[in-house]
């Protein structure tokens, strides 16, 4: 399965809702409360996160295997937990970034 799920901008500016994840030292909000599902992403100035995934924007989709998906692509972003049973990973695929999203229930997620 591959679906749908969001894109992603960064930006500088807070935005309402932000949640922190601290491994990537990254506020993000919640798509699902954008009318054309956009996430925001504003990341700290000492963020571990650098190049295109900090830089450009990106395409997400929920998938059943991470592992899978990322198979063969150039892993820019290796996967990671921003929470418990959320999994993420990022590929460069033709100059897009693309996040391959993991997890069992989107509502127990953190800030959605």
């Amino acid at each position: 399965m591959r679906q749908f799920h969001h894109i992603g901008l960064p930006t500088d500016e807070s935005h309402p809702g932000e949640y922190f994840v601290e491994d990537t030292k990254v506020w993000v909000t919640d798509p699902r409360k954008h009318p054309y599902l956009v996430e925001y992403l504003r990341f700290e100035p000492d963020s571990p996160v650098t190049g295109p995934v900090r830089d450009l924007p990106h395409v997400a989709y929920r998938v059943d295997d991470i592992h899978a998906a990322i198979k063969g692509e150039d892993v820019i972003l290796e996967p990671f937990e921003p929470s418990p049973n959320f999994t993420v990973a990022f590929i460069l695929k033709d100059g897009a970034v693309i996040e391959f999203m993991k997890f069992e229930n989107e509502s127990d997620l953190p800030w959605r």
